[in-house]
């Protein structure tokens, strides 16, 4: 397991570009919301760390993951936003609704980045489970959502460089 022993929230402060003047939107699903609470926490604390100001994190809220690329399109399409974060958790049962689920939102989110100049930072959990989804939410091994903030941050230094 790739993140076996690992703690995903460790970062350098140092080593990120400082996000004062960067405008976030964070796209949440309702659904297993015991883990996407946890990992909006872990992103907008390390966005806040990093010295983004709150007034430039945008929450919206969406009942499920497939919803997610709507709701990050409609985002980039009405808010002035440097960068777009979905975050969702997809965890695996007996149909083959996860398969479907999982491909879907990946494909969606791939295609946003593709079409806008705008990133969109994929956080979504997609484990066997429930277990798997707390250790990454902000059990032990840290929090996806305070990764997929630091990547966002970069994004966007990234492409102001541009």
């Amino acid at each position: 397991m790739a993140t076996e022993n690992k703690n995903l929230s460790q970062y350098d402060k140092n080593t990120i570009p400082n996000a004062k003047d960067f405008r976030f939107g964070i796209v949440v699903s309702e659904w297993n919301d015991t883990i996407t609470e946890g990992l909006f926490n872990g992103a907008k604390d390390a966005l806040l760390d990093c010295g983004t100001l709150e007034e430039n994190i945008i929450r919206w809220n969406v009942p499920g993951s497939f919803e997610l690329t709507f709701g990050a399109k409609q985002m980039l399409e009405t808010q002035e936003v440097d960068c777009v974060i979905v975050i969702g958790s997809v965890i695996k049962g007996e149909t083959m609704h996860f398969e479907f689920v999982c491909e879907g939102v990946t494909q969606g989110i791939k295609d946003l980045n593709i079409v806008y100049d705008v990133p969109t930072i994929f956080c979504v959990l997609t484990d066997n489970t429930m277990q798997q989804s707390l250790d990454r939410s902000g059990g032990k091994h840290g929090n996806k959502g305070t990764e997929a903030a630091i990547a966002a941050i970069k994004m966007v230094a990234l492409n102001r460089s541009i």
